[in-house]
């Protein structure tokens, strides 16, 4: 007799439906074995501790007893059945028509998803878009200027008031004019003001044009409704700002000498070699990802299929697990988290969420059609790098995915960009 006896199972497109009973023998063995851990760990009044009989165990823990069963006869038996059904549940089953009584088989119905079967349709066909790429002889000019400014150095004007090309070395308060609960006070200890520059707010320079070292000014700025700092657009702030120090600009000289001063170049040309190699580089792996992409989003729509419930939910959390951790990185505070409304963003976030997981599932089934799979020469060199980045041993690294349950994680990702670049390089 097989342990488990299924009823029947019902099919509807990606979901399961099916019918468990579990001989009466079994829920007996299992209910015994819990009578005697309750035994040792009991305390009634009238019995020393490990000497409680079993009837009076059964009668006083009737219902807690019950649960327990269930607890570890269901996922067992569950597990089991699918498992001879050649079915792999990617959702949590739903447990419905529970029966369960003594002497009598346990019997339940189990609700979940399965994979979709899917067939991939077109995926030799794509063609990626493959843009010439350039680096103009002005752009990699301007980058060398932009290191220039990096390398500048600052000195002390004495005797006279600020003027448009100076640096005012200043300290800053500023606080909304009309405070609410999304406008925060401005402070800086030390920053430096370009009286005049193209990036500097047009009031600052208006305001601190002729003043003196250790002269403090009160002035208002309106910023705009479309300002880039969100915490800041369509208010008006009131600004305390001491000029500390009048400061004058120095950029160095272009040269041989500046070359070398840089790293290991005998010349300025050589510097503008690595200018351009890097810019070229960095432009053709934008280029690259971004043709992966539209490859993606071309073979989606071309494979239509049912996605599991269970891997959209689980992918929205991923995503605004990133979300939440970017937003703490940028100091948001946890309290202001809580205020979010996450409903919302979840809903937000469904629609992309379901095609991060069928561009997944369809990556998966093309990696098994063309045999494509993350050797441990790819997940070793995953965890070295991981090692260099964290600052840890290979061996730390691979103990903690280990433990974590990340090798496969990783395993994963790495097949599926193998099989990106197969897709990227077969669209040729």
């Amino acid at each position: 007799m097989s342990p488990t006896e299924t009823a029947d199972v019902r099919k509807d497109g990606i979901k399961r439906e099916i019918s468990v009973e579990v001989p009466a023998d079994e829920v007996t063995r299992e209910t015994d074995a819990l009578v005697q851990k309750y035994q040792k760990a009991a305390r009634l009044p009238g019995f020393r501790r490990g000497h409680v009989p079993a009837s009076i165990i059964r009668q006083r823990f009737k219902e807690d007893l019950k649960s327990d069963v269930v607890e570890a006869l269901i996922p067992k038996y569950f597990r089991k059945e699918t498992e001879k059904l050649g079915m792999i549940p990617v959702s949590q089953p739903r447990v419905t028509d529970l029966h369960i009584h003594e002497g009598e088989p346990l019997t339940f119905k189990a609700s979940f998803e399965v994979l979709p079967e899917i067939k991939v349709e077109g995926y030799k066909e794509l063609r990626a878009e493959r843009p010439q790429i350039e680096v103009k002889d002005e752009e990699v000019e301007e980058a060398l200027n932009n290191i220039g400014e990096q390398h500048a150095t600052f000195t002390s004007v004495e005797g006279r008031q600020l003027q448009d090309g100076d640096f005012a070395q200043a300290s800053m308060d500023g606080r909304p004019k009309e405070a609410d609960d999304k406008s925060k006070p401005v402070h800086m200890d030390e920053v430096l003001i370009e009286i005049g520059g193209k990036n500097t707010v047009p009031e600052f320079t208006e305001n601190l044009r002729g003043a003196n070292a250790g002269e403090e000014r009160e002035f208002e700025v309106k910023y705009a409704e479309d300002a880039n700092d969100t915490r800041l657009a369509g208010k008006t702030f009131i600004y305390i700002v001491k000029v500390k120090a009048i400061k004058q600009k120095h950029l160095p000289e272009l040269n041989n000498d500046f070359a070398k001063e840089l790293g290991e170049f005998s010349d300025l040309d050589q510097v503008r070699k690595q200018i351009r190699e890097n810019m070229l580089a960095e432009r053709k792996q934008t280029a690259e990802r971004e043709a992966k992409d539209k490859l993606v989003a071309e073979l989606v729509e071309r494979n239509d299929f049912q996605v599991p419930e269970a891997l959209i939910d689980r992918q929205i959390d991923l995503r605004l697990e990133r979300g939440l951790r970017a937003l703490a990185a940028q100091g948001m505070k946890v309290e202001d988290m809580k205020k979010m409304d996450l409903p919302r963003l979840r809903a937000g976030q469904r629609e992309q969420a379901m095609q991060d997981v069928k561009s997944s599932l369809l990556l998966d089934r093309i990696a098994e059609l063309e045999g494509i799979s993350a050797s441990e020469d790819d997940l070793n060199r995953e965890i070295e790098s991981v090692a260099r980045q964290t600052k840890q041993t290979p061996e730390s690294v691979r103990a903690r995915l280990t433990q974590e349950g990340g090798l496969d994680r990783i395993r994963n990702r790495i097949r599926n960009e193998k099989t990106l670049d197969f897709l990227y390089h077969q669209s040729a």
